[in-house]
């Protein structure tokens, strides 16, 4: 199941060129053209699923630990002090390509990037607020 005009199917499939890191049946993991941080790499499903809520079960129970067995390899190569491991879903949460891909950001001292999120404004979300958020997913 490919996207014949999706570019990320033909980067994963081997059709346009890539830095290519690793391969399997499923995905492709290659290293990132505008990266944030030295290795910073992409998993690329072969299949195209638009996002994380496209993909079947088979096909998301495999990402996080190849996610785990790549992280182990790059933060032993590249001597990096952590790693941020990305994953959007929808233009809002800020996917620019849509087609399902995770990224793999070693991190470093000093390195100028920031993902950690800042908490919530207090006075918009409110405890009652988390409250009734609980209780709709609970329901």
């Amino acid at each position: 199941m490919r996207d014949e005009n999706c570019i990320f199917c033909k980067i994963a499939n081997g059709e346009i060129p890539s830095r290519t890191i690793y391969e399997d049946d499923d995905f492709r993991i290659i290293l990132d053209l505008n990266p944030a941080t030295r290795g910073h790499a992409l998993i690329l499903s072969k299949n195209h699923y638009k996002n994380l809520y496209d993909m079947d079960d088979d096909m998301v129970s495999k990402v996080l630990p190849l996610a785990k067995k790549m992280v182990h390899h790059m933060q032993e190569k590249l001597k990096c002090d952590g790693f941020n491991l990305i994953q959007n879903n929808n233009e809002i949460a800020g996917q620019t390509v849509f087609h399902f891909h995770m990224h793999l950001i070693p991190r470093y001292k000093d390195d100028n990037q920031s993902f950690v999120m800042s908490p919530g404004n207090p006075e918009i979300i409110k405890d009652e607020d988390i409250d009734k958020v609980r209780d709709m997913l609970n329901s």
